[in-house]
């Protein structure tokens, strides 16, 4: 009897090793052999570091476009700076998207991003990366295996055979369909070329075809790949427009900033658009935008391309308008400026200003403009319960920050805004409100009813 016992307690105990063994290997999230490489460090190696973590894109605080996404890329806190990290994307954010969301590529910005074949892509801006050739295949399937598999930073999870797929992902252009003559019009950027290694950005000053007044209340936009935004400016002034339905770039072919554009660009009111290239805006229920017969206005399209051959640019604009029975209250710009204001030779400095409104107001889009000696544009409420609260920041004086807001801003008579702006003088001169790029300014643009 107690030989028999000895005998089963030895076929438990080595059923219980075997279980062991077999659950340590599962435990450890690892594929194949022991001496695989961790999926991570592939991703790292193979894909974001070659690819992503690039000069003027997510290699360090100091290139251009990290003001705007705050990700950098490189091997030492790319993993930190992704996993179950929110984007400062917007419209990312507002959806609940992390950078990455182990176990769920579809709620995941990494993949959305660079699978340009993505459906959710044109509603989080542009595929990435931007005027590069995109991913392969192989590698976008990779990564989504990965975030399926829990995205761990160690172990082998997925199989590197899957790398073998070396077929570009191709994002196929189709132009955007003109709205029905009943609906509304269509304005667009003809095709340009970008040229290898560069990057462009051009205005069209286009006319609406309307013969009397009409009412917007819809905007959709549409660009090609490696576009990085597309805006729609009206003028303040329109005894000085520029030519219609030409090509002005704002960079000269030596790389310097053409003077004239530039100029043209301090007489613009802002519109719609932004760094999201694909969108569609449309305006409260009841509110529409009034439009003169046949007025002015600049589009604005900036392109990346750095690859060996030139990439074609291509804009549109669809504008949809509604009878004037059904606006309830009308969209009025905000155009709130401060001309008079001096900034001491190498000093860093913060000017606020405060500008109400004469009568009730709700405010339901807000952005900024200022130049390049600017740090921060924050806009504040002005006046009532509410008063000193920010509703605004900006960190990018090339590309602002546009805020539509869900929950409109409702001011009294005598409350409105203020503008706190932060600059940083660098020069050995005095700096005030100027037209140019070594001048600044201090704008607010908006809509209210």
């Amino acid at each position: 009897m107690k030989l028999k016992f000895t005998s089963i307690l030895c076929i438990i105990t080595f059923g219980c090793i075997l279980l062991i063994q077999s659950c340590s290997k599962n435990s450890d999230t690892s594929l194949g052999t022991s001496n695989a490489k961790d999926t991570w460090t592939i991703i790292q190696n193979n894909i974001l570091t070659p690819s992503c973590a690039t000069s003027g894109c997510h290699l360090s605080t100091s290139d251009a476009t990290f003001i705007q996404h705050n990700l950098i890329l490189t091997s030492a806190v790319a993993y930190e700076n992704l996993f179950n990290v929110a984007s400062n994307n917007a419209a990312a954010k507002l959806d609940g998207i992390l950078r990455v969301k182990p176990n769920n590529y579809l709620q995941s910005l990494l993949y959305l991003k660079t699978d340009c074949q993505a459906p959710s892509i044109t509603k989080y801006g542009s595929s990435m990366p931007l005027g590069s050739a995109y991913l392969s295949q192989g590698k976008i399937e990779f990564i989504k295996q990965w975030i399926t598999n829990g995205a761990p930073k160690k172990g082998a999870v997925v199989d590197e055979a899957v790398l073998a797929n070396n077929n570009l992902c191709i994002q196929t252009f189709v132009p955007l369909a003109a709205p029905l003559p009943s609906e509304g019009f269509q304005l667009k950027i003809n095709p340009f070329i970008v040229n290898p290694n560069s990057e462009r950005e051009v205005f069209m000053n286009r006319i609406t075809p309307n013969n009397s007044t009409i009412y917007v209340n819809k905007f959709t936009m549409q660009g090609r790949a490696n576009s990085h935004h597309f805006v729609l400016y009206g003028f303040q002034n329109t005894s000085l427009l520029p030519p219609a339905n030409s090509f002005r770039d704002l960079y000269n072919p030596d790389g310097s900033v053409n003077a004239t554009t530039l100029t043209q660009m301090q007489n613009h009111i802002f519109l719609g658009g932004g760094t999201d290239v694909n969108q569609t805006y449309t305006f409260p229920t009841g509110i529409a935008l009034r439009v003169q017969a046949a007025t002015s206005w600049d589009l604005n399209a900036h392109y990346f391309n750095k690859q060996a051959g030139g990439l074609t640019g291509e804009n549109y604009l669809n504008v949809y308008t509604v009878p004037q029975s059904t606006v309830i209250k009308e969209a009025q710009s905000i155009n709130f400026s401060n001309f008079n204001f001096s900034i001491a030779a190498s000093t860093r400095t913060t000017i606020s200003t405060n500008y109400t409104f004469t009568q009730p107001v709700t405010v339901f889009m807000l952005t900024s403009h200022f130049h390049k000696m600017g740090e921060k544009f924050q806009i504040r409420i002005f006046g009532g319960t509410r008063n000193g609260e920010l509703v605004y920041e900006n960190l990018d004086w090339q590309h602002p920050r546009v805020i539509n807001y869900s929950t409109p801003i409702i001011l009294k008579a005598g409350e409105g805004l203020t503008s706190v702006v932060t600059y940083n003088n660098t020069t050995s001169k005095a700096i005030g409100f100027g037209l140019t790029s070594e001048n600044e300014m201090n704008i607010i643009f908006g809509y209210y009813y």
